[in-house]
């Protein structure tokens, strides 16, 4: 028997874009409950990207939206061999894949300031570049090329 659905949490928006997209990304960029360290950080971010005369959330949202992928590859074992099933994501993973990808492959940046690097992932994931959107498609790629096994997706 199926577990009843949970109901969701009513998040509450940031405090300077009024936007629950930009919450949910401080808490994921929060580590060890220091979630004033990590608004700050966002916050910083968010005004590199206004100084270089663009809009911060406009863009912010395009680069989710890049980022997010459409397919993945879910392991399915039938008959002793394990397959490749490309499957399409839910919306609520693609946001989070999409989040906790600019957030990895900013951390994986050397050498400059944590707010830097963010804004430098954002924008380039605005502009459909960078390491978050080579993950992306190395994940399209895979979901691709196990196109055949598609009919195993039950």
């Amino acid at each position: 028997m199926r577990h009843p659905v949970k109901n969701k949490y009513p998040r509450r928006p940031d405090l300077v874009y009024q936007s629950e997209a930009i919450s949910r990304f401080i808490n994921t960029v929060m580590w060890d409950g220091k979630k004033d360290t990590a608004t700050k950080l966002v916050y910083d971010a968010l005004d590199i990207i206004k100084a270089q005369e663009m809009e911060p959330l406009e863009t912010f949202e395009t680069a989710i939206r890049n980022v997010s992928p459409l397919m993945e590859v879910r392991s399915r074992r039938v008959g002793g061999a394990n397959y490749q099933v490309p499957r399409e994501v839910p919306q609520q993973r693609r946001v989070s894949l999409a989040y906790r990808w600019l957030i990895n492959a900013a951390r994986s940046q050397k050498g400059k300031p944590m707010a830097q690097k963010l804004a430098n992932e954002i924008l380039l994931a605005a502009k459909n570049e960078g390491t978050a959107i080579k993950k992306k498609d190395d994940m399209h790629r895979m979901a691709d090329a196990n196109k055949a096994f598609a009919h195993f997706a039950w």
